[in-house]
């Protein structure tokens, strides 16, 4: 399955990189590499299959890592899985992978298989297995964690192990899933291997002791002289791009080895190939004879200085192959030899929209340059789309480097598909995304309808390029910046805050905005409630003239006198039409621009809560919500950095509160802790939220010591003991109790604490079920006049969620260090 990087620079082969390919056209085999997570991956691997072996290897990773933390936003849930799945295709067009998931959902940390295996779906997983063993029909399947490990290592680790593992000996069973054979055929992979090293056994000694007659190893520090790097250096470009985990690398050189572990199959002899004994040339397909002479010949005579001189031989190779037995050979190595020929002649072509997004039954114009840059015969025969009713017949000679170009007015459809990640257009399960097309299944992204196909006549040979209508526009900043174009709605719609926290029966102003995504656009917009929440107006007219602009509303809501909480969401309506989508962008430099169509709701919560008056610095971690969060429940919140880090500044505030990871992520915290203490030390009070256990800045977190851990109490309902229910936490100024901690969300919390110096006070103790109780889930001391905070629970998840319970003890640990308790 090819990888499909929507709307990136188009991608300009180096000779030397085009005979790395024509070598790869030769070589018939196939890898799977199996994991649970985006960055699970052993990036040294797939580039060695890839770019040394010359093999197609995929990655399958089960999840697309929406219950991960974000290092580098605020993005989380079902946005941080686009940004990861985008992060994952761009590892893979470093390291020449290929990339496809299953429709598990991450729903955040597992501490078992057994429990990841209940909540997903598994018949659906085990399907997907299926699916991708399939459509990729391996050779060899390589899983990257061990499936006999079950609470080892985070769940969904071991279950990834397991469902392939155990798939491994049904998937060429047609009885099974069969309802894939109307797109697919069955296939056995003929080994199966688990992808150790010395970590697995805790040690470099242990891992000498082991028995390793099963095991073969690979040295996967091979050197690309055509490249100039060395496959691990090629291998930490593609881990770097995880950047939103934090997953930089940095490459190395020299010998590096890969230990492999059978667990069904046979073991290659030489215990070096893992394709030993297994036939990886033309000659495995019927036909294919022909086809290797031919390429050969090909290879033979390359001219590095003059690629073109390839393109006839290339022609006779693609007749060829289009001639074998195989029709999934045929298909992978067809475009493979078209892309060489383009390659080898020094094509660029390209359709380009003068407008980023567009609305169905919209005129766009689109510019199409096309340019033969090296000498090869070649005429554009046409242009054409049927979806979008393109159909130029233009019989063109293109002249060795003299651009062509053509600009056409285009309509387009009415019945084209908003732009939407496949998965996320259906209301999915905790555990399982639903995706209604059995083709769709496994693919990275959504295929888009938008494309153009160029049709040229090479030496005779009729061959087509198909290619994504794209916008791009120049940065001045980056120069030439490429965006996907993308189809939405007329209008979006958007309230300004996810959450709404109603203390009182005072009415709040709630800001709505539209956007328009054409001309002349008019319509109502409305706040539709349930009966005891007063909206006015009731309605506002609108018109917005400009594509692009947008307007904002403001509503007085009036909440109802019980405690009450539900989901709201705007309603516009536009040419008898009603529109409730909010349009995310997700804007990075290291992944494409995304955007994300979905929904816009916001939890509106009546609730008795109590605040103290609190002016309150907020200094930013990793990405977090949380000072607007606490904004909405009345406080002044400002945003800080380190140039305010002195007393002078802080002194000002009644509480300093860190986003999460602050000290994970900002090594000036290292040289803090005098004026945190000073702060203290004055009646300050600071509140430091969870940080990972490795990578900190500093360890020395607070007044006196404790240890960040990696522990975590992962399901949302476990039970909350009080340590002490006379702690001022629990009881000013509000009553904490176990009603406010119903409807969490995820988990509980993570990285606690540990070794924790006596000076520390607890608050509460929880666990999962089965383990024992953890008590650094929360922990206080008094320090001079002020106080202190450690909290790992997860207020960077709940206060979004808006997790009432939550909100309450947030304003309680803000009321620490005030003079009146109880």
């Amino acid at each position: 399955m090819p990888v499909i990087l929507w709307c990136q620079v188009p991608q300009k082969l180096t000779s030397g990189q085009i005979y790395m390919r024509l070598e790869k056209l030769g070589f018939l085999g196939s890898v799977l590499y199996v994991a649970a997570h985006p960055d699970d991956e052993n990036t040294r691997l797939i580039s060695y299959m890839a770019n040394e072996k010359k093999a197609q290897t995929t990655y399958l990773s089960l999840t697309r890592g929406d219950g991960g933390q974000n290092l580098i936003g605020s993005e989380i849930d079902e946005l941080l899985g686009v940004m990861r799945t985008q992060e994952l295709l761009m590892a893979r067009s470093v390291d020449n992978g290929k990339q496809m998931f299953s429709r598990a959902n991450d729903f955040g940390f597992s501490k078992n298989a057994e429990e990841t295996i209940e909540i997903w779906d598994t018949d659906k997983v085990k399907a997907d297995v299926v699916w991708a063993i399939r459509k990729t029909r391996p050779d060899v399947i390589i899983n990257r964690f061990d499936h006999r490990t079950s609470g080892k290592t985070h769940g969904h680790h071991t279950a990834s192990a397991i469902l392939a593992h155990e798939m491994f000996d049904f998937s060429d069973n047609p009885s099974i899933y069969p309802e894939q054979l109307k797109f697919t055929s069955p296939w056995k992979a003929r080994r199966i291997f688990f992808n150790t090293s010395w970590w697995h056994y805790g040690s470099e000694e242990n891992f000498n002791k082991a028995d390793k007659s099963s095991f073969m190893s690979i040295d996967v520090g091979t050197f690309f002289p055509h490249l100039g790097k060395s496959n691990t250096e090629i291998a930490a470009e593609s881990r770097s791009m995880h950047k939103c985990q934090g997953f930089g690398s940095t490459g190395t050189r020299g010998t590096q080895l890969e230990y492999l572990e059978l667990l069904k199959g046979d073991l290659p002899p030489s215990k070096q190939d893992i394709f030993e004994g297994i036939n990886t040339s033309w000659t495995r397909v019927q036909g294919g004879d022909k086809v290797k002479t031919l390429l050969d010949e090909v290879i033979r005579n390359y001219d590095f200085r003059n690629p073109s001189a390839s393109v006839k031989g290339l022609i006779t190779v693609y007749n060829s192959i289009m001639q074998v037995g195989d029709n999934h050979w045929k298909n992978i190595k067809a475009q493979e030899c078209i892309d060489l020929i383009f390659a080898c002649s020094g094509l660029f072509a390209e359709a380009k929209s003068n407008t980023h997004m567009a609305v169905s039954g919209e005129n766009i114009q689109i510019d199409f340059e096309v340019i033969r840059r090296m000498p090869a015969q070649m005429i554009l025969k046409k242009i054409e789309s049927t979806f979008l009713n393109i159909d130029t017949t233009l019989s063109v000679a293109l002249n060795e480097n003299e651009v062509f170009k053509l600009t056409k007015d285009i309509l387009i459809p009415q019945n084209t598909n908003t732009t939407a990640p496949y998965w996320l257009t259906e209301e999915g399960s905790m555990g399982m995304y639903k995706v209604g097309r059995q083709e769709w299944i496994g693919m990275p992204e959504t295929p888009k309808q938008t494309r153009v196909k160029f049709v040229f006549d090479i030496d005779g040979e009729e061959l087509s390029w198909e290619k994504e209508i794209i916008f791009k526009f120049n940065s001045p900043e980056n120069g030439e910046t490429y965006r996907p174009f993308e189809i939405v709605t007329p209008v979006s719609v958007k309230i300004k805050d996810q959450v709404y926290i109603f203390p009182g029966d005072e009415p709040q102003k709630v800001i709505v905005s539209v956007k328009s995504y054409r001309k002349n656009v008019s319509g109502t917009l409305t706040l539709p409630c349930p009966k005891g929440w007063k909206v006015t107006p009731e309605k506002w007219e609108f018109t917005i003239n400009e594509k692009g602009n947008s307007k904002e509303f403001i509503f007085n809501v009036t909440p109802p006198s019980k405690q009450e909480e539900l989901l709201v969401s705007p309603m516009a309506n536009v040419d008898g039409k009603n529109y409730d989508n909010e349009l995310i962008e997700i804007n990075y430099d290291h992944i494409p621009f995304q955007i994300v169509q979905q929904k816009s709701i916001s939890k509106w919560c009546k609730i008795g809560i109590k605040t103290t008056s609190g002016k309150i610095a907020f200094y930013p971690g990793a990405g977090d919500q949380t000072a607007e969060n606490l904004r909405q429940i009345g406080y002044q919140v400002d945003i800080i950095g380190s140039a305010d880090l002195n007393i002078e500044k802080l002194s000002g505030y009644d509480a300093l509160v860190f986003g999460i990871r602050a000290f994970n992520v900002d090594e000036s915290l290292k040289f803090s802790k005098n004026t945190l203490l000073s702060y203290m030390e004055q009646g300050g009070n600071v509140i430091v939220q969870y940080n990972t256990s490795s990578g900190l800045v500093t360890k020395e977190l607070g007044p006196f010591p404790f240890t960040v851990s990696r522990e975590r109490v992962t399901v949302e309902q476990a039970k909350m003991q009080f340590l002490n229910p006379d702690h001022p936490v629990l009881n000013y100024p509000n009553k904490i109790t176990d009603k406010d901690f119903e409807g969490w969300v995820q988990e509980r919390g993570l990285y606690f604490v540990k070794d924790i110096d006596p000076a520390y006070e607890a608050v509460f103790s929880c666990h999962d079920p089965g383990e024992a109780p953890l008590t650094g889930a929360l922990i206080t001391a008094t320090y001079g006049k002020g106080s202190f905070i450690y909290t790992g629970l997860s207020f960077f998840r709940q206060l979004p969620a808006g997790v009432s319970g939550a909100f309450r003890l947030f304003a309680n640990m803000i009321a620490l260090n005030q003079s009146e308790k109880p």
